[in-house]
């Protein structure tokens, strides 16, 4: 048994890390900077945080390892990862680990241009992008139909699905610093894999996302297609990928090239529990990788076909915070 603080138990992929963590018999320590996080009260002890982006979230993290004897610290939320490097010799001195893909690749993932173009250069199939605001009409410069998203944005927010060139220039300027994309077609599907210390790619779950709500996955089913497992690899060694991360893309038979690269996301996903329901332990191989364990690829096999729909669940607290 391991102690574990899991960060970002607010969010899908803290939730279904915790749960896992739970199950598997560790003793979990959840965190997040809302004091009712539904996460919180499914660990066996809970922590606030500041959020990432305050100067104090780094330092928080390390004394909450040394307070509650962390063996492991997981994040869940990508863009805690660059103020965690800078804290790692603190949490190792006091006794905790953790596993990050390097700062330079977090931040190439999180901010959606410089990820456009670092898969350009790298001979990714990805779709033509550009600034929002660069010289030059948009609709000119990127074919259409387009997506318009924000260059920092997370999930579906602010996002404007574009089929007329005229409305493109108001969708542009009612988006935060705004990336401009030729919208895929076909299927979308979300990868959830896992690369060990060396870089290469220990396990692969492909899944369709049938629907999605706010961004996460809410209908999907596990597949596998070689060519999706060759994007994978390919996107892991250009961009200096480890551990846990999730990809999205389309596969499209009708275009010569038909799998594309939409994104990155170097952390679980919100749909990881469809991953885990289909027999890849990416949460536990996750964990020994953090503890310096070599992975077992082994424990990383997926079935196919397994279809996963969600609902609503509560958590109840009573009124000094302690869960029903």
């Amino acid at each position: 048994m391991s102690r574990v603080l899991v960060t970002g138990a607010g969010g899908a992929a803290g939730v279904c890390v915790v749960r896992a963590l739970v199950n598997g018999g560790h003793y979990v320590v959840a965190a997040d900077p809302d004091a009712l996080a539904a996460g919180l009260f499914l660990a066996d002890d809970r922590v606030l945080l500041p959020f990432a982006h305050d100067p104090a979230f780094a330092l928080a993290v390390v004394s909450a390892a040394a307070e509650h004897r962390i063996d492991a610290v997981i994040t869940t939320v990508a863009e805690e990862a660059p103020a965690l490097a800078g804290v790692v010799d603190d949490l190792t001195r006091a006794g905790a680990a953790i596993w990050l893909s390097p700062s330079a690749t977090v931040m190439t993932c999180i901010d959606k241009w410089e990820f456009a173009r670092a898969t350009v250069a790298a001979h990714l199939p990805v779709p033509a992008t550009m600034l929002g605001l660069t010289t030059g009409s948009p609709a000119e410069m990127v074919p259409g139909p387009w997506v318009v998203k924000p260059r920092f944005g997370r999930g579906s927010r602010d996002v404007h699905l574009v089929d007329d060139p005229g409305e493109l220039a108001r969708a542009v300027h009612q988006t935060p610093e705004a990336v401009v994309q030729t919208r895929c077609s076909g299927r979308e599907f979300t990868v959830d894999a896992l690369v060990d210390h060396e870089g290469a790619v220990a396990g692969v779950v492909p899944r369709w996302r049938l629907e999605t709500k706010a961004g996460i996955s809410s209908k999907g089913t596990t597949f596998s297609d070689a060519r999706v497992d060759e994007l994978v690899q390919a996107t892991v060694g250009a961009l200096g990928l480890q551990g846990a991360l999730n990809l999205q893309g389309f596969v499209d038979e009708s275009d010569p090239e038909p799998v594309h690269l939409l994104e990155v996301n170097p952390r679980f996903s919100g749909g990881l529990a469809l991953s885990l329901a289909s027999g890849a332990d990416l949460v536990g191989e996750f964990l020994r990788g953090t503890l310096g364990l070599p992975l077992r690829p082994e424990r990383l096999v997926h079935t196919e076909g397994v279809t996963m729909t969600r609902y609503y669940a509560e958590v109840f607290v009573t009124e000094h915070g302690e869960p029903l």
